[in-house]
């Protein structure tokens, strides 16, 4: 009879408990240009209206030229199972024909949730930590055919020693498969030309099936999406989540179509704990030996001295200063040219006085010599 143990194989099932009773959180940014779908993608994903649409005379307002950062929480349930959801997307983000520096906000966020949690961490009482930290940062590429444009490889190389940086080529519906295949490799060539760091999934497991799936997500990436919330009808029939053109039916969940599913298990279904677990033990270490080997500990962080909306502010105050003294030194100088003007003519006047003077002198005197004479 084999022996029974003393129950140290019943602690997954512990664990399993715990996990299902606590719940997860999971932050996942979306970064792109506006227009590219990050909203519907993410309604997608999660099959229910995460975020609301921006209208359109929103996303391109010129009012405030600066990267926003709009924070969208929920509660997805399954099975009893809950996961708390927070997306932070970043509208205004690639919109303007400058855009140096716009990546500054989304970088700066990133770290401020490293270093929220950090000093969280080394309070007495940790108890109610709130955790934003990213977990993963979905970057959207506009389907162009070309490659990287220099702004998202900026973006892209700053994302990626932070946070788990995905590439995602977005409406893949607008490409042909030849076009999105010669697509995908140049950006893949981009990318390791560059030396962007990329997430890569675990490849090998002990279920042989698994690994291939892993090894099919990898060689996917970047991974072209459709994003749709609207069920449409198939010619031969069935109803799925796409998109109707008069060429057909683009589906959302055909892997023939695009990348949706491959993506949806590389975040979710299969790998959503090493992404939790990356950004724990790599990207979070990382900052944490990075801040605490150049300060005390328990000493705040530098703030830095240049705020880009400041800064902008700053600039355009120091050009009105001085289209305003440039104005000022034109009257000035008008003033200064009328002055010269008058006083010449006033001298002008004043020497024709004087000789008209001499003039009536040399009369009186002729007179007087005349009168003398007699």
């Amino acid at each position: 009879m084999a022996p029974i143990g003393i129950g140290v194989a019943h602690l997954p099932n512990q664990r399993h408990k715990i996990v299902a009773k606590r719940g997860a959180n999971f932050t996942v940014m979306v970064c792109g240009e506006s227009g590219v779908g990050k909203t519907t993608f993410v309604n997608t994903l999660f099959t229910t209206t995460i975020k609301d649409g921006r209208k359109l005379e929103h996303r391109h307002k010129e009012s405030d030229r600066t990267v926003e950062i709009e924070i969208t929480q929920a509660e997805l349930e399954e099975n009893q199972f809950k996961v708390k959801l927070t997306v932070i997307d970043t509208p205004g983000f690639g919109d303007y024909v400058n855009n140096y520096d716009s990546w500054s906000p989304i970088v700066e966020f990133v770290d401020d949730q490293h270093e929220s949690y950090m000093r969280q961490e080394q309070q007495p009482s940790r108890k109610g930590i709130i955790d934003r930290r990213v977990h993963a940062c979905l970057y959207f590429i506009r389907p162009t055919g070309h490659s990287l444009k220099p702004l998202d490889i900026e973006v892209m190389k700053r994302l990626g020693s932070r946070v788990n940086l995905i590439p995602v080529i977005a409406k893949a519906d607008t490409l042909t498969p030849k076009d999105l295949a010669a697509f995908k490799q140049r950006i893949m060539d981009v990318i390791k030309a560059q030396n962007i760091q990329v997430y890569s999934c675990p490849i090998e497991s002990e279920d042989e099936s698994a690994t291939q799936r892993n090894k099919d997500i990898m060689a996917a990436m970047p991974f072209s999406v459709i994003g749709s919330t609207q069920v449409v009808r198939t010619p031969d029939g069935r109803d799925v989540a796409g998109r109707a053109y008069s060429w057909g039916v683009a589906e959302v969940e055909n892997e023939q179509h695009c990348d949706f599913k491959k993506l949806r298990n590389l975040i979710i279904r299969s790998h959503m704990l090493d992404l939790i677990s990356t950004t724990e033990e790599h990207h979070y270490e990382n900052y944490r030996q990075q801040q605490m080997a150049s300060r005390k500990f328990g000493e705040p962080k530098v703030a830095k001295t240049e705020n880009r909306k400041h800064r902008d502010k700053e600039d355009t105050l120091r050009k009105n200063f001085t289209e305003q003294v440039k104005k000022e030194e034109m009257r000035f100088r008008q003033w200064e040219q009328q002055l010269m003007s008058e006083r010449d003519r006033l001298n002008k006047d004043l020497e024709e006085q004087h000789a008209a003077i001499k003039a009536l002198e040399s009369e009186l005197d002729a007179v007087y010599r005349g009168a003398n004479r007699r």
